[in-house]
């Protein structure tokens, strides 16, 4: 049997200077003895996958709402393989897996129904109560909605996994950071390979569920120097294979230009800038995380692409004005009668809550579970 001090030490051992280690932890908001067979990053990734927010990741969607087709990826699916990309990268680089991947899934947990388009229109609706951002009601979802134990609310994560998910950055995200998690500074380097692990997953798979919906097509997607490089590959090692694999291949090639590059880069960049400690990393004035700016040039293509093809297209938007309206009048029904709230969701009300807490309520909604509330409040022949 291996005991969690021998995990530690393995730790100690095995992983780069720079790694942030379980032994080495900040701790948790609630003291708790340790456990004698995990790491506290090994509890934290078990928490997360055991939590209620993390399994109705299963019916949030990422650009297609769910009832559109059960072969789009999904928040679920999503999160899956960021931590997939996340893990081979932490390993690596010698960078502690556990507090990576538990990163990694804990990432999206604050998302709303209906993708994107569904946390700009809640932001919108309490915009002068605070307003919403992914991140910040990530971190409340850990923090304080989770309700499992007995001596706490939220999971009582590692304060190193709680900074990991409030410091999440991309395009999407740019949230306030509390003064609890030191934002004058980075977070460790397991928490920044999340960033563009997201980036890769979500690209990519965008790319695989376009052409699937046939909002994209191959011709199209041809003017774009990172797919045309690898589908000409394809083409030459696999030329008699239906549309279908080489489609898939493709998407595989690309994922591993992108990853591959990655690892190659921030392990120049560690040597380049002298990177030895975690102290280093989190003063660290340069970035350490990022592509060559050869494949950054050529992924910048890709994104364009994306944005001008898919996330603008016709159908998407068409999507995203349906989750206006769900989203809006679920809000407006329950600021202005908020006794039609399930009694678990009401007897929370006092003061002057009320709106994130009906925020709470929705963003926690699946997209199948918010048409359904749509449908029960406002379509006279649904049962209620």
């Amino acid at each position: 049997m291996q005991t969690r001090e021998e995990l530690e030490k393995v730790e100690q051992d095995k992983l780069a200077s720079y790694a942030m280690k379980a032994a080495d932890s900040r701790g948790r908001k609630h003291s708790e003895a340790e456990h004698p067979m995990r790491t506290c990053y090994q509890r934290d990734r078990d928490r997360i996958i055991h939590s209620s927010a993390f399994r109705r990741l299963e019916y949030k969607t990422q650009v297609f709402v769910n009832h559109e087709g059960d072969y789009y990826r999904t928040r679920l699916t999503h999160t899956l393989e960021v931590a997939q990309i996340t893990r081979t990268m932490a390993r690596s680089l010698r960078l502690n897996e556990d507090l990576a991947e538990a990163i990694a899934l804990a990432h999206d947990l604050g998302h709303t129904p209906f993708g994107h388009s569904g946390e700009r229109i809640l932001d919108n609706l309490i915009k002068d109560y605070g307003g919403f951002e992914h991140n910040l009601q990530s971190l409340r979802v850990v923090d304080h909605l989770e309700d499992k134990y007995p001596y706490y609310k939220g999971l009582n994560l590692s304060w190193e996994v709680r900074e990991g998910i409030i410091k999440h950055s991309s395009e999407h995200d740019h949230p306030e950071l509390f003064e609890e998690f030191d934002p004058e500074l980075k977070p460790t380097l397991e928490a920044e390979i999340v960033n563009l692990a997201d980036e890769v997953a979500y690209n990519n798979h965008d790319i695989d569920d376009g052409l699937t919906s046939e909002m994209i097509t191959l011709e199209q997607i041809s003017e774009v120097e990172l797919w045309r490089k690898n589908y000409e590959r394809v083409l030459r090692e696999m030329p008699d294979h239906p549309a279908k694999v080489k489609r898939h291949q493709t998407v595989r090639y690309i994922i591993n230009t992108l990853v591959t590059d990655l690892i190659e880069n921030i392990s120049r960049n560690i040597k380049d800038l002298g990177i030895e400690t975690v102290h280093d990393v989190k003063n660290c004035k340069e970035t350490i995380v990022s592509f060559s700016p050869q494949v950054l040039e050529i992924n910048r293509g890709l994104k364009l692409f994306l944005r001008k093809n898919l996330y603008n297209h016709y159908r998407v938007i068409r999507m995203a004005e349906k989750a206006n309206k769900f989203m809006t009048e679920l809000f407006v029904t329950y600021s202005s009668a908020p006794e039609q709230l399930p009694p678990h969701v009401y007897c929370q009300i006092e003061g002057d809550n009320k709106e994130r807490i009906i925020a709470d309520y929705i963003a926690g909604m699946t997209d199948r579970y918010a048409l359904d509330e749509y449908k029960k409040l406002f379509d006279p022949y649904e049962r209620v």
